[in-house]
């Protein structure tokens, strides 16, 4: 039988060949050498991924392979609806791929992060304080700054603080630290109206309380309390109050709040099972079809079943996460592991659960998928801490060996 990190290599080439293929129609339909370039430029930087990084140091390599497809087919859906969008995405794919990179070596070279822990938690306070005064509102919540022109999200960047300082604290079961922490970020996402982002921080720390403690009776008042928070930003939030309106009965506002919802619908359900094809369909219809309702053009244009086998990848992605930190050594990286695994894995469900009706929408984005710099960024490097801890779990395998061996 083959093994998981043998299927990286086939699951590489299936994903280099794939997307070759469609950059290329889409080029042969438009003529436009963007698109060419594109076709080159996007399957070269899997290759790379999964190919150079294993050189360098040990890697999860069906972890890349899997990280690669999701990235390269937001690319993909956005060169079909808004070149533009694809041709900033891709440059804030090979970003994210150095960064990803960096953050392989900052876990390898810095094992504990125990002297870094206090500095990383003030200036990630600082740094998510700056929407609230230079940012600037957007859909009824102020989480976005301009810096010459490029918008940043500040919570993007400090999730990846937020799981190092969780697992670091966690680990030494020091409680109130990390108590302190994350009830600071809440309070200041709950001042900025981002209760989508809240949620995240909110369940992400509440889960990995329970996987470092297994107190069911704290996590129990943790979810009551978060419940009641839950309650009081309904009443308090406008906008908040719409979405769940929204939620329950769309057809009430078809022609404002309602309106992108009720086309993300219709886009998914025309789509069928097949789908209308690349290229094809209305995605635009959509007001937001490049961020929060990527996920339903995938669906038209390429069906349920493609659909739902990019759901599978995810389900595989947060599979080789939980693998990662069973086999973790020291409770520090087994937690971080399990952290950023949660996060993507909870983050993946909101925005999808809210495209399809499930739940209210939240306004997060989907991960490796949807367009933004700072969200592809800042997953990259969840990935990279991620295989990071793996590198560190392969190295210790090899210790074993050799120690077996001479024995």
């Amino acid at each position: 039988m083959m093994r998981h990190k043998d299927l990286g290599k086939p699951l590489s080439r299936a994903v280099t060949v794939f997307y070759f293929s469609a950059f290329l129609l889409l080029f042969l339909r438009d003529f436009k050498w963007e698109g060419l370039a594109l076709a080159v430029a996007v399957p070269m930087l899997n290759v790379l991924t999964t190919g150079l990084l294993p050189r360098l140091f040990p890697s999860d390599k069906l972890l890349l392979s899997l990280t690669n497809f999701l990235c390269a087919l937001g690319i993909l859906v956005l060169y079909d609806t808004n070149p533009t969008y694809a041709y900033a995405q891709s440059t804030y794919y090979f970003a994210g791929l150095l960064a990803m990179v960096v953050c392989i070596y900052i876990v390898r070279l810095i094992r504990t992060f125990r002297f870094l822990a206090w500095p990383m938690m003030l200036a990630a306070l600082a740094l998510l304080s700056l929407p609230l005064l230079i940012g600037k509102e957007t859909y009824g919540a102020k989480n976005w700054f301009y810096i010459a022109g490029i918008s940043v999200q500040p919570s993007e960047i400090v999730k990846l603080v937020l799981v190092i300082v969780l697992a670091r604290f966690m680990a030494d079961h020091r409680m109130l630290p990390w108590l302190m922490f994350a009830v600071g970020c809440l309070g200041i996402l709950m001042l900025q109206k981002d209760l989508g982002t809240a949620l995240l921080y909110f369940f992400t720390t509440l889960l990995l309380f329970y996987a470092s403690s297994g107190n069911l009776a704290l996590t129990g008042i943790g979810l009551a309390g978060g419940a009641g928070a839950a309650v009081a930003g309904y009443r308090m939030f406008a906008h908040v109050k719409k979405r769940v309106a929204i939620w329950l009965n769309p057809w009430s506002d078809y022609d404002n709040a309602g309106y992108q919802i009720i086309h993300s619908l219709m886009a998914i359900a025309s789509g069928g099972l097949f789908g209308v094809g690349l290229g094809l369909g209305s995605p635009r219809t959509i007001p937001v079809y490049h961020t929060d309702f990527i996920f339903s053009v995938i669906c038209e244009q390429f069906g349920l079943i493609f659909g739902c086998c990019v759901l599978l990848i995810y389900v595989a992605l947060i599979w080789r996460g939980a693998a990662i930190a069973m086999a973790s050594r020291t409770s520090f990286h087994g937690l971080l592991a399990m952290g950023i695994t949660t996060l993507l894995g909870l983050q993946t469900f909101v925005i999808i659960g809210g495209v399809l009706k499930l739940i209210p929408l939240t306004g997060v984005t989907m991960p490796f998928v949807s367009y933004g710099g700072t969200s592809m960024v800042s997953s990259l490097c969840l990935v990279g801490l991620l295989q990071g801890v793996a590198s560190l779990n392969e190295d210790d395998l090899k210790r074993d060996t050799r120690l077996a061996t001479y024995s």
